[in-house]
């Protein structure tokens, strides 16, 4: 009778534990965001079964950036993401965002990943803003690109910061490259707060 009490109370808490991680799995990647992204994208040329986002809500140091299996509905892949120098609020964990350029300010909104090319950085990937709010994107040379300061893993402190692109580590950069570079069709990206 103990063993089956026993078990019985395992199997319990795993459950809950497991509620507990989807529930945060949610908090990280809300579900209306990723219907917003499914409503934008049907019937359109773009990825159907592929997205990429980055909730600025959650702090430099924590796993921002979500690839995203659309079909499955489930993260593939997560990582630390920068935010533009221009975003930051002396003396507040709160962000500011523009479309400005200059600002160094991150914007937010949906863009389309278009083609990569070889600059400063190394490969890049351009972004094209779709909504008004990231409009200037192409203008400012907001990319999505890797830089060496940005860690691989959760860390106590901030993650550097840009000039307003998403920058990613190195090592995860040739990973979502992998998976931008299989696609046929493109991807979108929605950065979000």
């Amino acid at each position: 009778m103990k063993n089956i009490l026993f078990l019985f109370l395992f199997i319990l808490f795993s459950c809950e534990t497991k509620s507990q991680q989807n529930s945060k799995a949610n908090n990280d990647l809300p579900n209306y965001r990723i219907l917003q992204v499914k409503n934008y994208i049907k019937g359109k040329n773009y990825n159907q079964d592929l997205a990429i986002f980055i909730n600025f809500r959650i702090p430099s140091n924590r796993f921002r950036f979500f690839i995203y299996d659309l079909k499955n509905n489930k993260i593939l892949e997560k990582a630390i993401v920068s935010h533009g120098s221009g975003s930051v609020i002396k003396g507040s964990k709160e962000l500011k965002f523009s479309n400005i350029e200059n600002s160094y300010q991150s914007s937010l909104g949906k863009y389309v990943i278009m083609n990569s090319y070889v600059g400063t950085f190394g490969k890049s990937y351009r972004l094209k803003g779709l909504d008004k709010t990231n409009s200037n994107a192409l203008k400012r040379a907001i990319v999505l690109h890797s830089y060496h300061c940005i860690p691989d893993t959760e860390t106590q402190n901030p993650a550097c910061l840009s000039l307003g692109c998403p920058m990613l580590s190195p090592q995860f950069f040739k990973i979502t490259a992998n998976y931008i570079d299989r696609s046929e069709k493109k991807i979108l990206l929605y950065a979000f707060y």
